[in-house]
Formats: structure tokens, C-alpha cells, sequence
């Protein structure tokens, strides 16, 4: 088969076989999905949207239909003007006929609480977003996002670690987990152990700048993972999806 026939008009089954999650899932599975260019960029002017792809636009909205919950840090959600999820009727059609939600929400990880109330976030969504902030967050801060309507979790430490995230979605039972990033999250779910799969879409185009890597974290955490797929689109784009070797529990 053609590499590029996955991105043609009718093939959009497949691909959402080929993304489904794990079947009977007990414990959440965290997919982390990232775009960068072939020099290891992951932005461009500070948004991802510069790396797009057709291809990659396809995936990004399967990825959101299959997923009960999109996990994002709070820098990411600002830098990218976060929403809430977009869904089309035909994709809510299809996440009820499965069993989930019609519209997954956003769990935002921000220690500090540095959400504005009035921002996209809260005011562009048919779901509540979840915050997961550190202990030392303003208090004030969490009054007035809750009063947005956020469902704010506040953790025991200062700090929001991947075991509290964990407990945010576990108490939900949002078990299909698709982390948007950013690098630092991403880096810190690495270092924690707590990543079950990673889909990089690699867009066809260098970069330069000194914008940095997917990931990034204080120390290291080798982890070692196999593909479970490697697609490619006629523009050059390569969409891989990774799995651990071992399950992290």
C-alpha cells in the first residue's frame, strides 16, 4: 500500500483503528502526541500551528475524538490560546455509540493557578475544564476559577506531580488520556515513569531557532518503547506512534 493512501477521503476508519486505545482499560493510559519539525523544533514564533500538516490536522482530530480527557500545562494552554475541545456531530455520533462523553474536557496542570477566569479556556467550552493546582496556589486564584466554572483540584504539595494527575483522572475515571504537552509536562511524566505511548508527528520542513526538544526535564528516564506504527503523507510527513515495552505498572 501507497504510504499516503492513510490520508485519503474514506480511509478515516483505519486510522482510528490503527489510535484506538487498549481495550477494558482499569487504570488511566497516558498517550502524549506532539509535532515538531525535522530539526527537532517544536514550535514556530511560539505555536505549534506552524509545524501543521494536512496529515497531521487528520490525526490530531482523531486523537481528541478517541480520548476521554486532553491533559495540557497551563504554558502550553496560554502560548496556544487553549478552547475547549471541538467536536463535530458525526465524531459525537461515534463517542457515544462507544460509550464515552459527546465532548472530552481539558485538565489543565498548572501549580500556581495562572489560569485567567476569563480566558478561552473557561469561557469558549461546552465542558468545564479540571485544574490540578499545587497546595501553595492563591486562593484567591481558585475562588474566582471556580466561580468560571472550573473543577479545581488542589493537591497536597506546592508542587502538581504525574501521581497527582493520576488521581485526577483515575477519580473521574477518564482512563483515555491524550497529553497536548507542553515539553516541560512531557518531561516530567518521563522522569515520573508515567507515560504509556507517544505519537510524533515529524513535519517536513526545517526550522533553525532556539526553540527546544519535546521534552524536557531535570534528569534522565531511558524508557524503552516499540513502534506500533510508522505512517507517511505525499507532503513528507511522518506520523509514528510508540508503545513501552513494559507496562509502567
Amino acid at each position: 500500500m501507497d504510504i499516503a493512501t492513510y490520508f485519503t477521503p474514506g480511509r478515516e476508519d483505519e486510522l482510528r483503528s490503527l489510535y484506538a486505545y487498549p481495550e477494558n482499560l482499569s487504570q488511566p493510559w497516558m498517550r502524549v502526541n506532539f509535532v515538531s519539525s525535522i530539526d527537532g523544533c517544536v514550535s514556530v514564533d511560539g505555536v505549534s500551528h506552524g509545524l501543521g500538516t494536512p496529515a497531521d490536522k487528520s490525526v490530531f482530530g482523531i486523537l481528541r475524538e478517541l480520548c476521554d480527557v486532553v491533559v495540557v500545562g497551563a504554558g502550553t494552554a496560554r502560548a496556544e490560546n487553549y478552547g475547549g475541545v471541538q467536536i463535530s456531530d458525526e465524531a459525537r455520533a461515534r463517542r457515544s455509540a462507544g460509550g464515552l462523553s459527546p465532548v472530552p474536557p481539558i485538565l489543565v496542570v498548572s501549580a500556581h493557578a495562572s489560569i485567567d477566569p476569563e480566558s478561552r479556556l473557561l469561557r469558549d467550552t461546552e465542558t468545564p475544564p479540571i485544574l490540578v493546582v499545587g497546595s501553595a496556589a492563591d486562593t484567591a486564584a481558585i475562588s474566582a476559577l471556580r466561580s468560571a466554572g472550573a473543577q479545581v483540584e488542589v493537591t497536597d504539595s506546592p508542587n502538581v506531580s504525574s501521581d497527582d494527575i493520576d488521581r485526577a483522572l483515575s477519580a473521574r475515571k477518564l482512563r483515555r488520556v491524550l497529553c497536548e504537552g507542553g515539553p516541560s509536562l512531557f518531561g516530567q511524566l518521563i522522569e515520573d515513569n508515567a507515560v504509556d505511548e507517544l505519537c510524533v508527528t515529524t513535519s517536513p520542513q526545517l526550522v533553525g531557532s532556539k526553540v527546544g526538544r519535546i521534552s524536557l526535564s531535570p534528569n534522565a528516564m531511558p524508557t524503552a518503547m516499540r513502534p506500533a506504527h510508522i505512517l507517511g503523507d505525499s507532503d513528507g510527513t511522518i506520523l509514528t506512534r510508540w508503545v513501552r515495552q513494559q507496562p509502567r505498572r
